[in-house]
């Protein structure tokens, strides 16, 4: 039995709550190292502040992925109590962040954002799953690309556009600038009314009709069965953990490469205590259906999964960046309390706002057109090529306009990055499981993040103190990885 095709209202009602989730991700991205900054943040320190976000994402994810597989509140549904719950407390944290009068509560604020975030933007990935054909998974992910593209552009450029409107850009030292404070106070207001939008006005399929969707073998996954793994990986991934955090405490590394050993260790015990568990005959678990689900991801998971990880490393690095490279290499200062700073900080936005506005025409454009004829894969892969060259750009462009044709090649990475890959995975995942699957699946959206967050900080810091211009050469690096990786697909 096929779902039946949406129209163009259909499409639009899907996927408009994303544009204010975007809104919120967007003000996060161009202003958080600003805000950091302002609190009397060294540039040394942002990746460690930045920590939060991508942790966040990691616990997150996985866990109201496999929750919203589960639920169903009448009325409102599968998906949808998850948007309502993370864009009420996105707003909140929205609210709050321009009132943080230190570092702590700005990175306490930033967690609890990026958490909300989170909690809204997963189920909106399912949800287009659920909601569309096979047959419409492309122009379904290319929509709500269109809509993050659109809500970036809107979110970006609240600081520049109130900055000409006459409100002050420039705060005493430890105070946020009036055009971040109100920005953020007009994005929460935005993202609560987009997601109530779709909220509103659509209907989930019960579950009985998801079933009747589902192919025969897709209704009848189940958790993988773990009492016949082996613990020997186990104990490699603990190994792993205690060796980096030996290694840490031997070279004076960074204190927040810590974390990276935490994480290696922590996955290695979840998957010990997960099998133990099952062994025991209590595998009926959240912890054993995501466990399971991570050792037994389809092949073009795995390969895909690659590609997200060197693809949003290079994403990652262009949001915590991006404002000292400009500021510092652009408008001439380093300085967080100076005009010229903060004027580079509204460029940013600018920029930020190029980047996602050609994203959300490319996504309806460019993409189709090339993918009919070349393939998705090779069609991903040409894309981030393109990112490649405008991140490699940073390194001999001086003229900050002359950055909006470097912001243009990262657009269309961006619109591939956010289409590309869940349209070829989509179509392959079992329908029962496809919340935990795409959770799973963001795992190596945020894998990448952390690795920078921890270890970034400490490369700049050795080899290239006081000269961030060279984290640009990181991120083109390894979208040109990502673009190898990609070759490996046939799709």
């Amino acid at each position: 039995m096929d779902k039946p095709k949406q129209g163009f209202a259909g499409l639009w009602n899907i996927s408009f709550g994303f544009f204010g989730i975007q809104i919120g991700f967007a003000l996060q991205n161009a202003n958080m190292s600003r805000v950091f900054q302002s609190l009397g943040s060294s540039i040394d320190d942002l990746s460690a502040l930045w920590v939060a976000a991508p942790l966040t994402g990691l616990l997150v994810q996985p866990i109201v992925g496999h929750f919203s597989d589960r639920t169903w509140l009448g009325r409102l549904g599968r998906r949808r109590p998850y948007f309502l719950a993370g864009a009420i407390l996105s707003t909140v944290a929205l609210l709050g962040m321009p009132q943080s009068d230190g570092l702590l509560m700005a990175a306490l604020l930033l967690w609890m954002l990026d958490a909300s975030l989170n909690i809204s933007m997963e189920p909106f990935r399912a949800f287009v799953g659920d909601m569309l054909g096979k047959d419409q998974h492309i122009i379904g992910y290319a929509v709500q690309t269109a809509f993050i593209g659109a809500g970036a552009v809107v979110g970006s450029l609240f600081p520049y556009v109130l900055d000409h409107l006459g409100v002050a850009n420039v705060a005493a030292a430890g105070q946020v600038p009036d055009t971040v404070r109100y920005s953020f106070w007009a994005g929460g207001a935005a993202l609560l009314a987009a997601v109530l939008w779709t909220v509103m006005t659509t209907r989930e399929y019960a579950p009985d009709q998801i079933r009747a969707f589902a192919d025969a073998d897709e209704a009848a996954a189940t958790a993988p069965d773990l009492a016949g793994r082996a613990i020997g990986p186990c104990v490699i991934w603990i190994g792993a953990g205690v060796f980096v955090a030996l290694l840490v405490a031997l070279w004076a590394m960074e204190k927040e490469v810590y974390l990276l050993a935490a994480l290696l260790a922590g996955y290695g015990l979840a998957s010990l205590v997960a099998i133990l568990l099952a062994r025991a005959g209590r595998g009926a678990h959240m912890l054993a259906h995501i466990v399971g689900d991570i050792g037994a991801m389809p092949p073009i998971m795995r390969r895909l999964a690659v590609i997200q990880f060197f693809s949003w490393s290079a994403l990652f690095i262009m949001w915590i960046h991006t404002t000292p490279v400009v500021a510092q290499y652009m408008f001439g200062s380093a300085n967080p309390a100076s005009a010229a700073y903060q004027a580079g900080g509204n460029w940013v936005g600018v920029l930020f706002s190029v980047y996602n506005g050609v994203a959300a025409i490319a996504a309806l454009t460019l993409l189709p057109w090339v993918a009919a004829r070349i393939g998705k894969a090779r069609t991903h892969a040409l894309c981030l090529v393109a990112g490649a060259a405008g991140f490699a750009s940073f390194l001999i462009v001086r003229d900050p306009n002359l950055l909006l044709l470097s912001e243009a090649g990262i657009g269309i990475a961006w619109a591939s990055i956010l289409a590309m890959p869940y349209a070829m995975l989509a179509s392959t995942l079992p329908q029962a499981k496809l919340g935990v699957y795409m959770g799973v699946f963001n795992i190596f959206v945020v894998l990448p993040q952390l690795l920078v967050a921890t270890a970034m900080g400490s490369i700049m810091k050795t080899f290239f103190p006081g000269d961030p211009i060279w984290t640009m050469a990181f991120a083109a690096a390894t979208l040109l990885l990502a673009a190898l990786a990609t070759l490996r697909i046939r799709a």
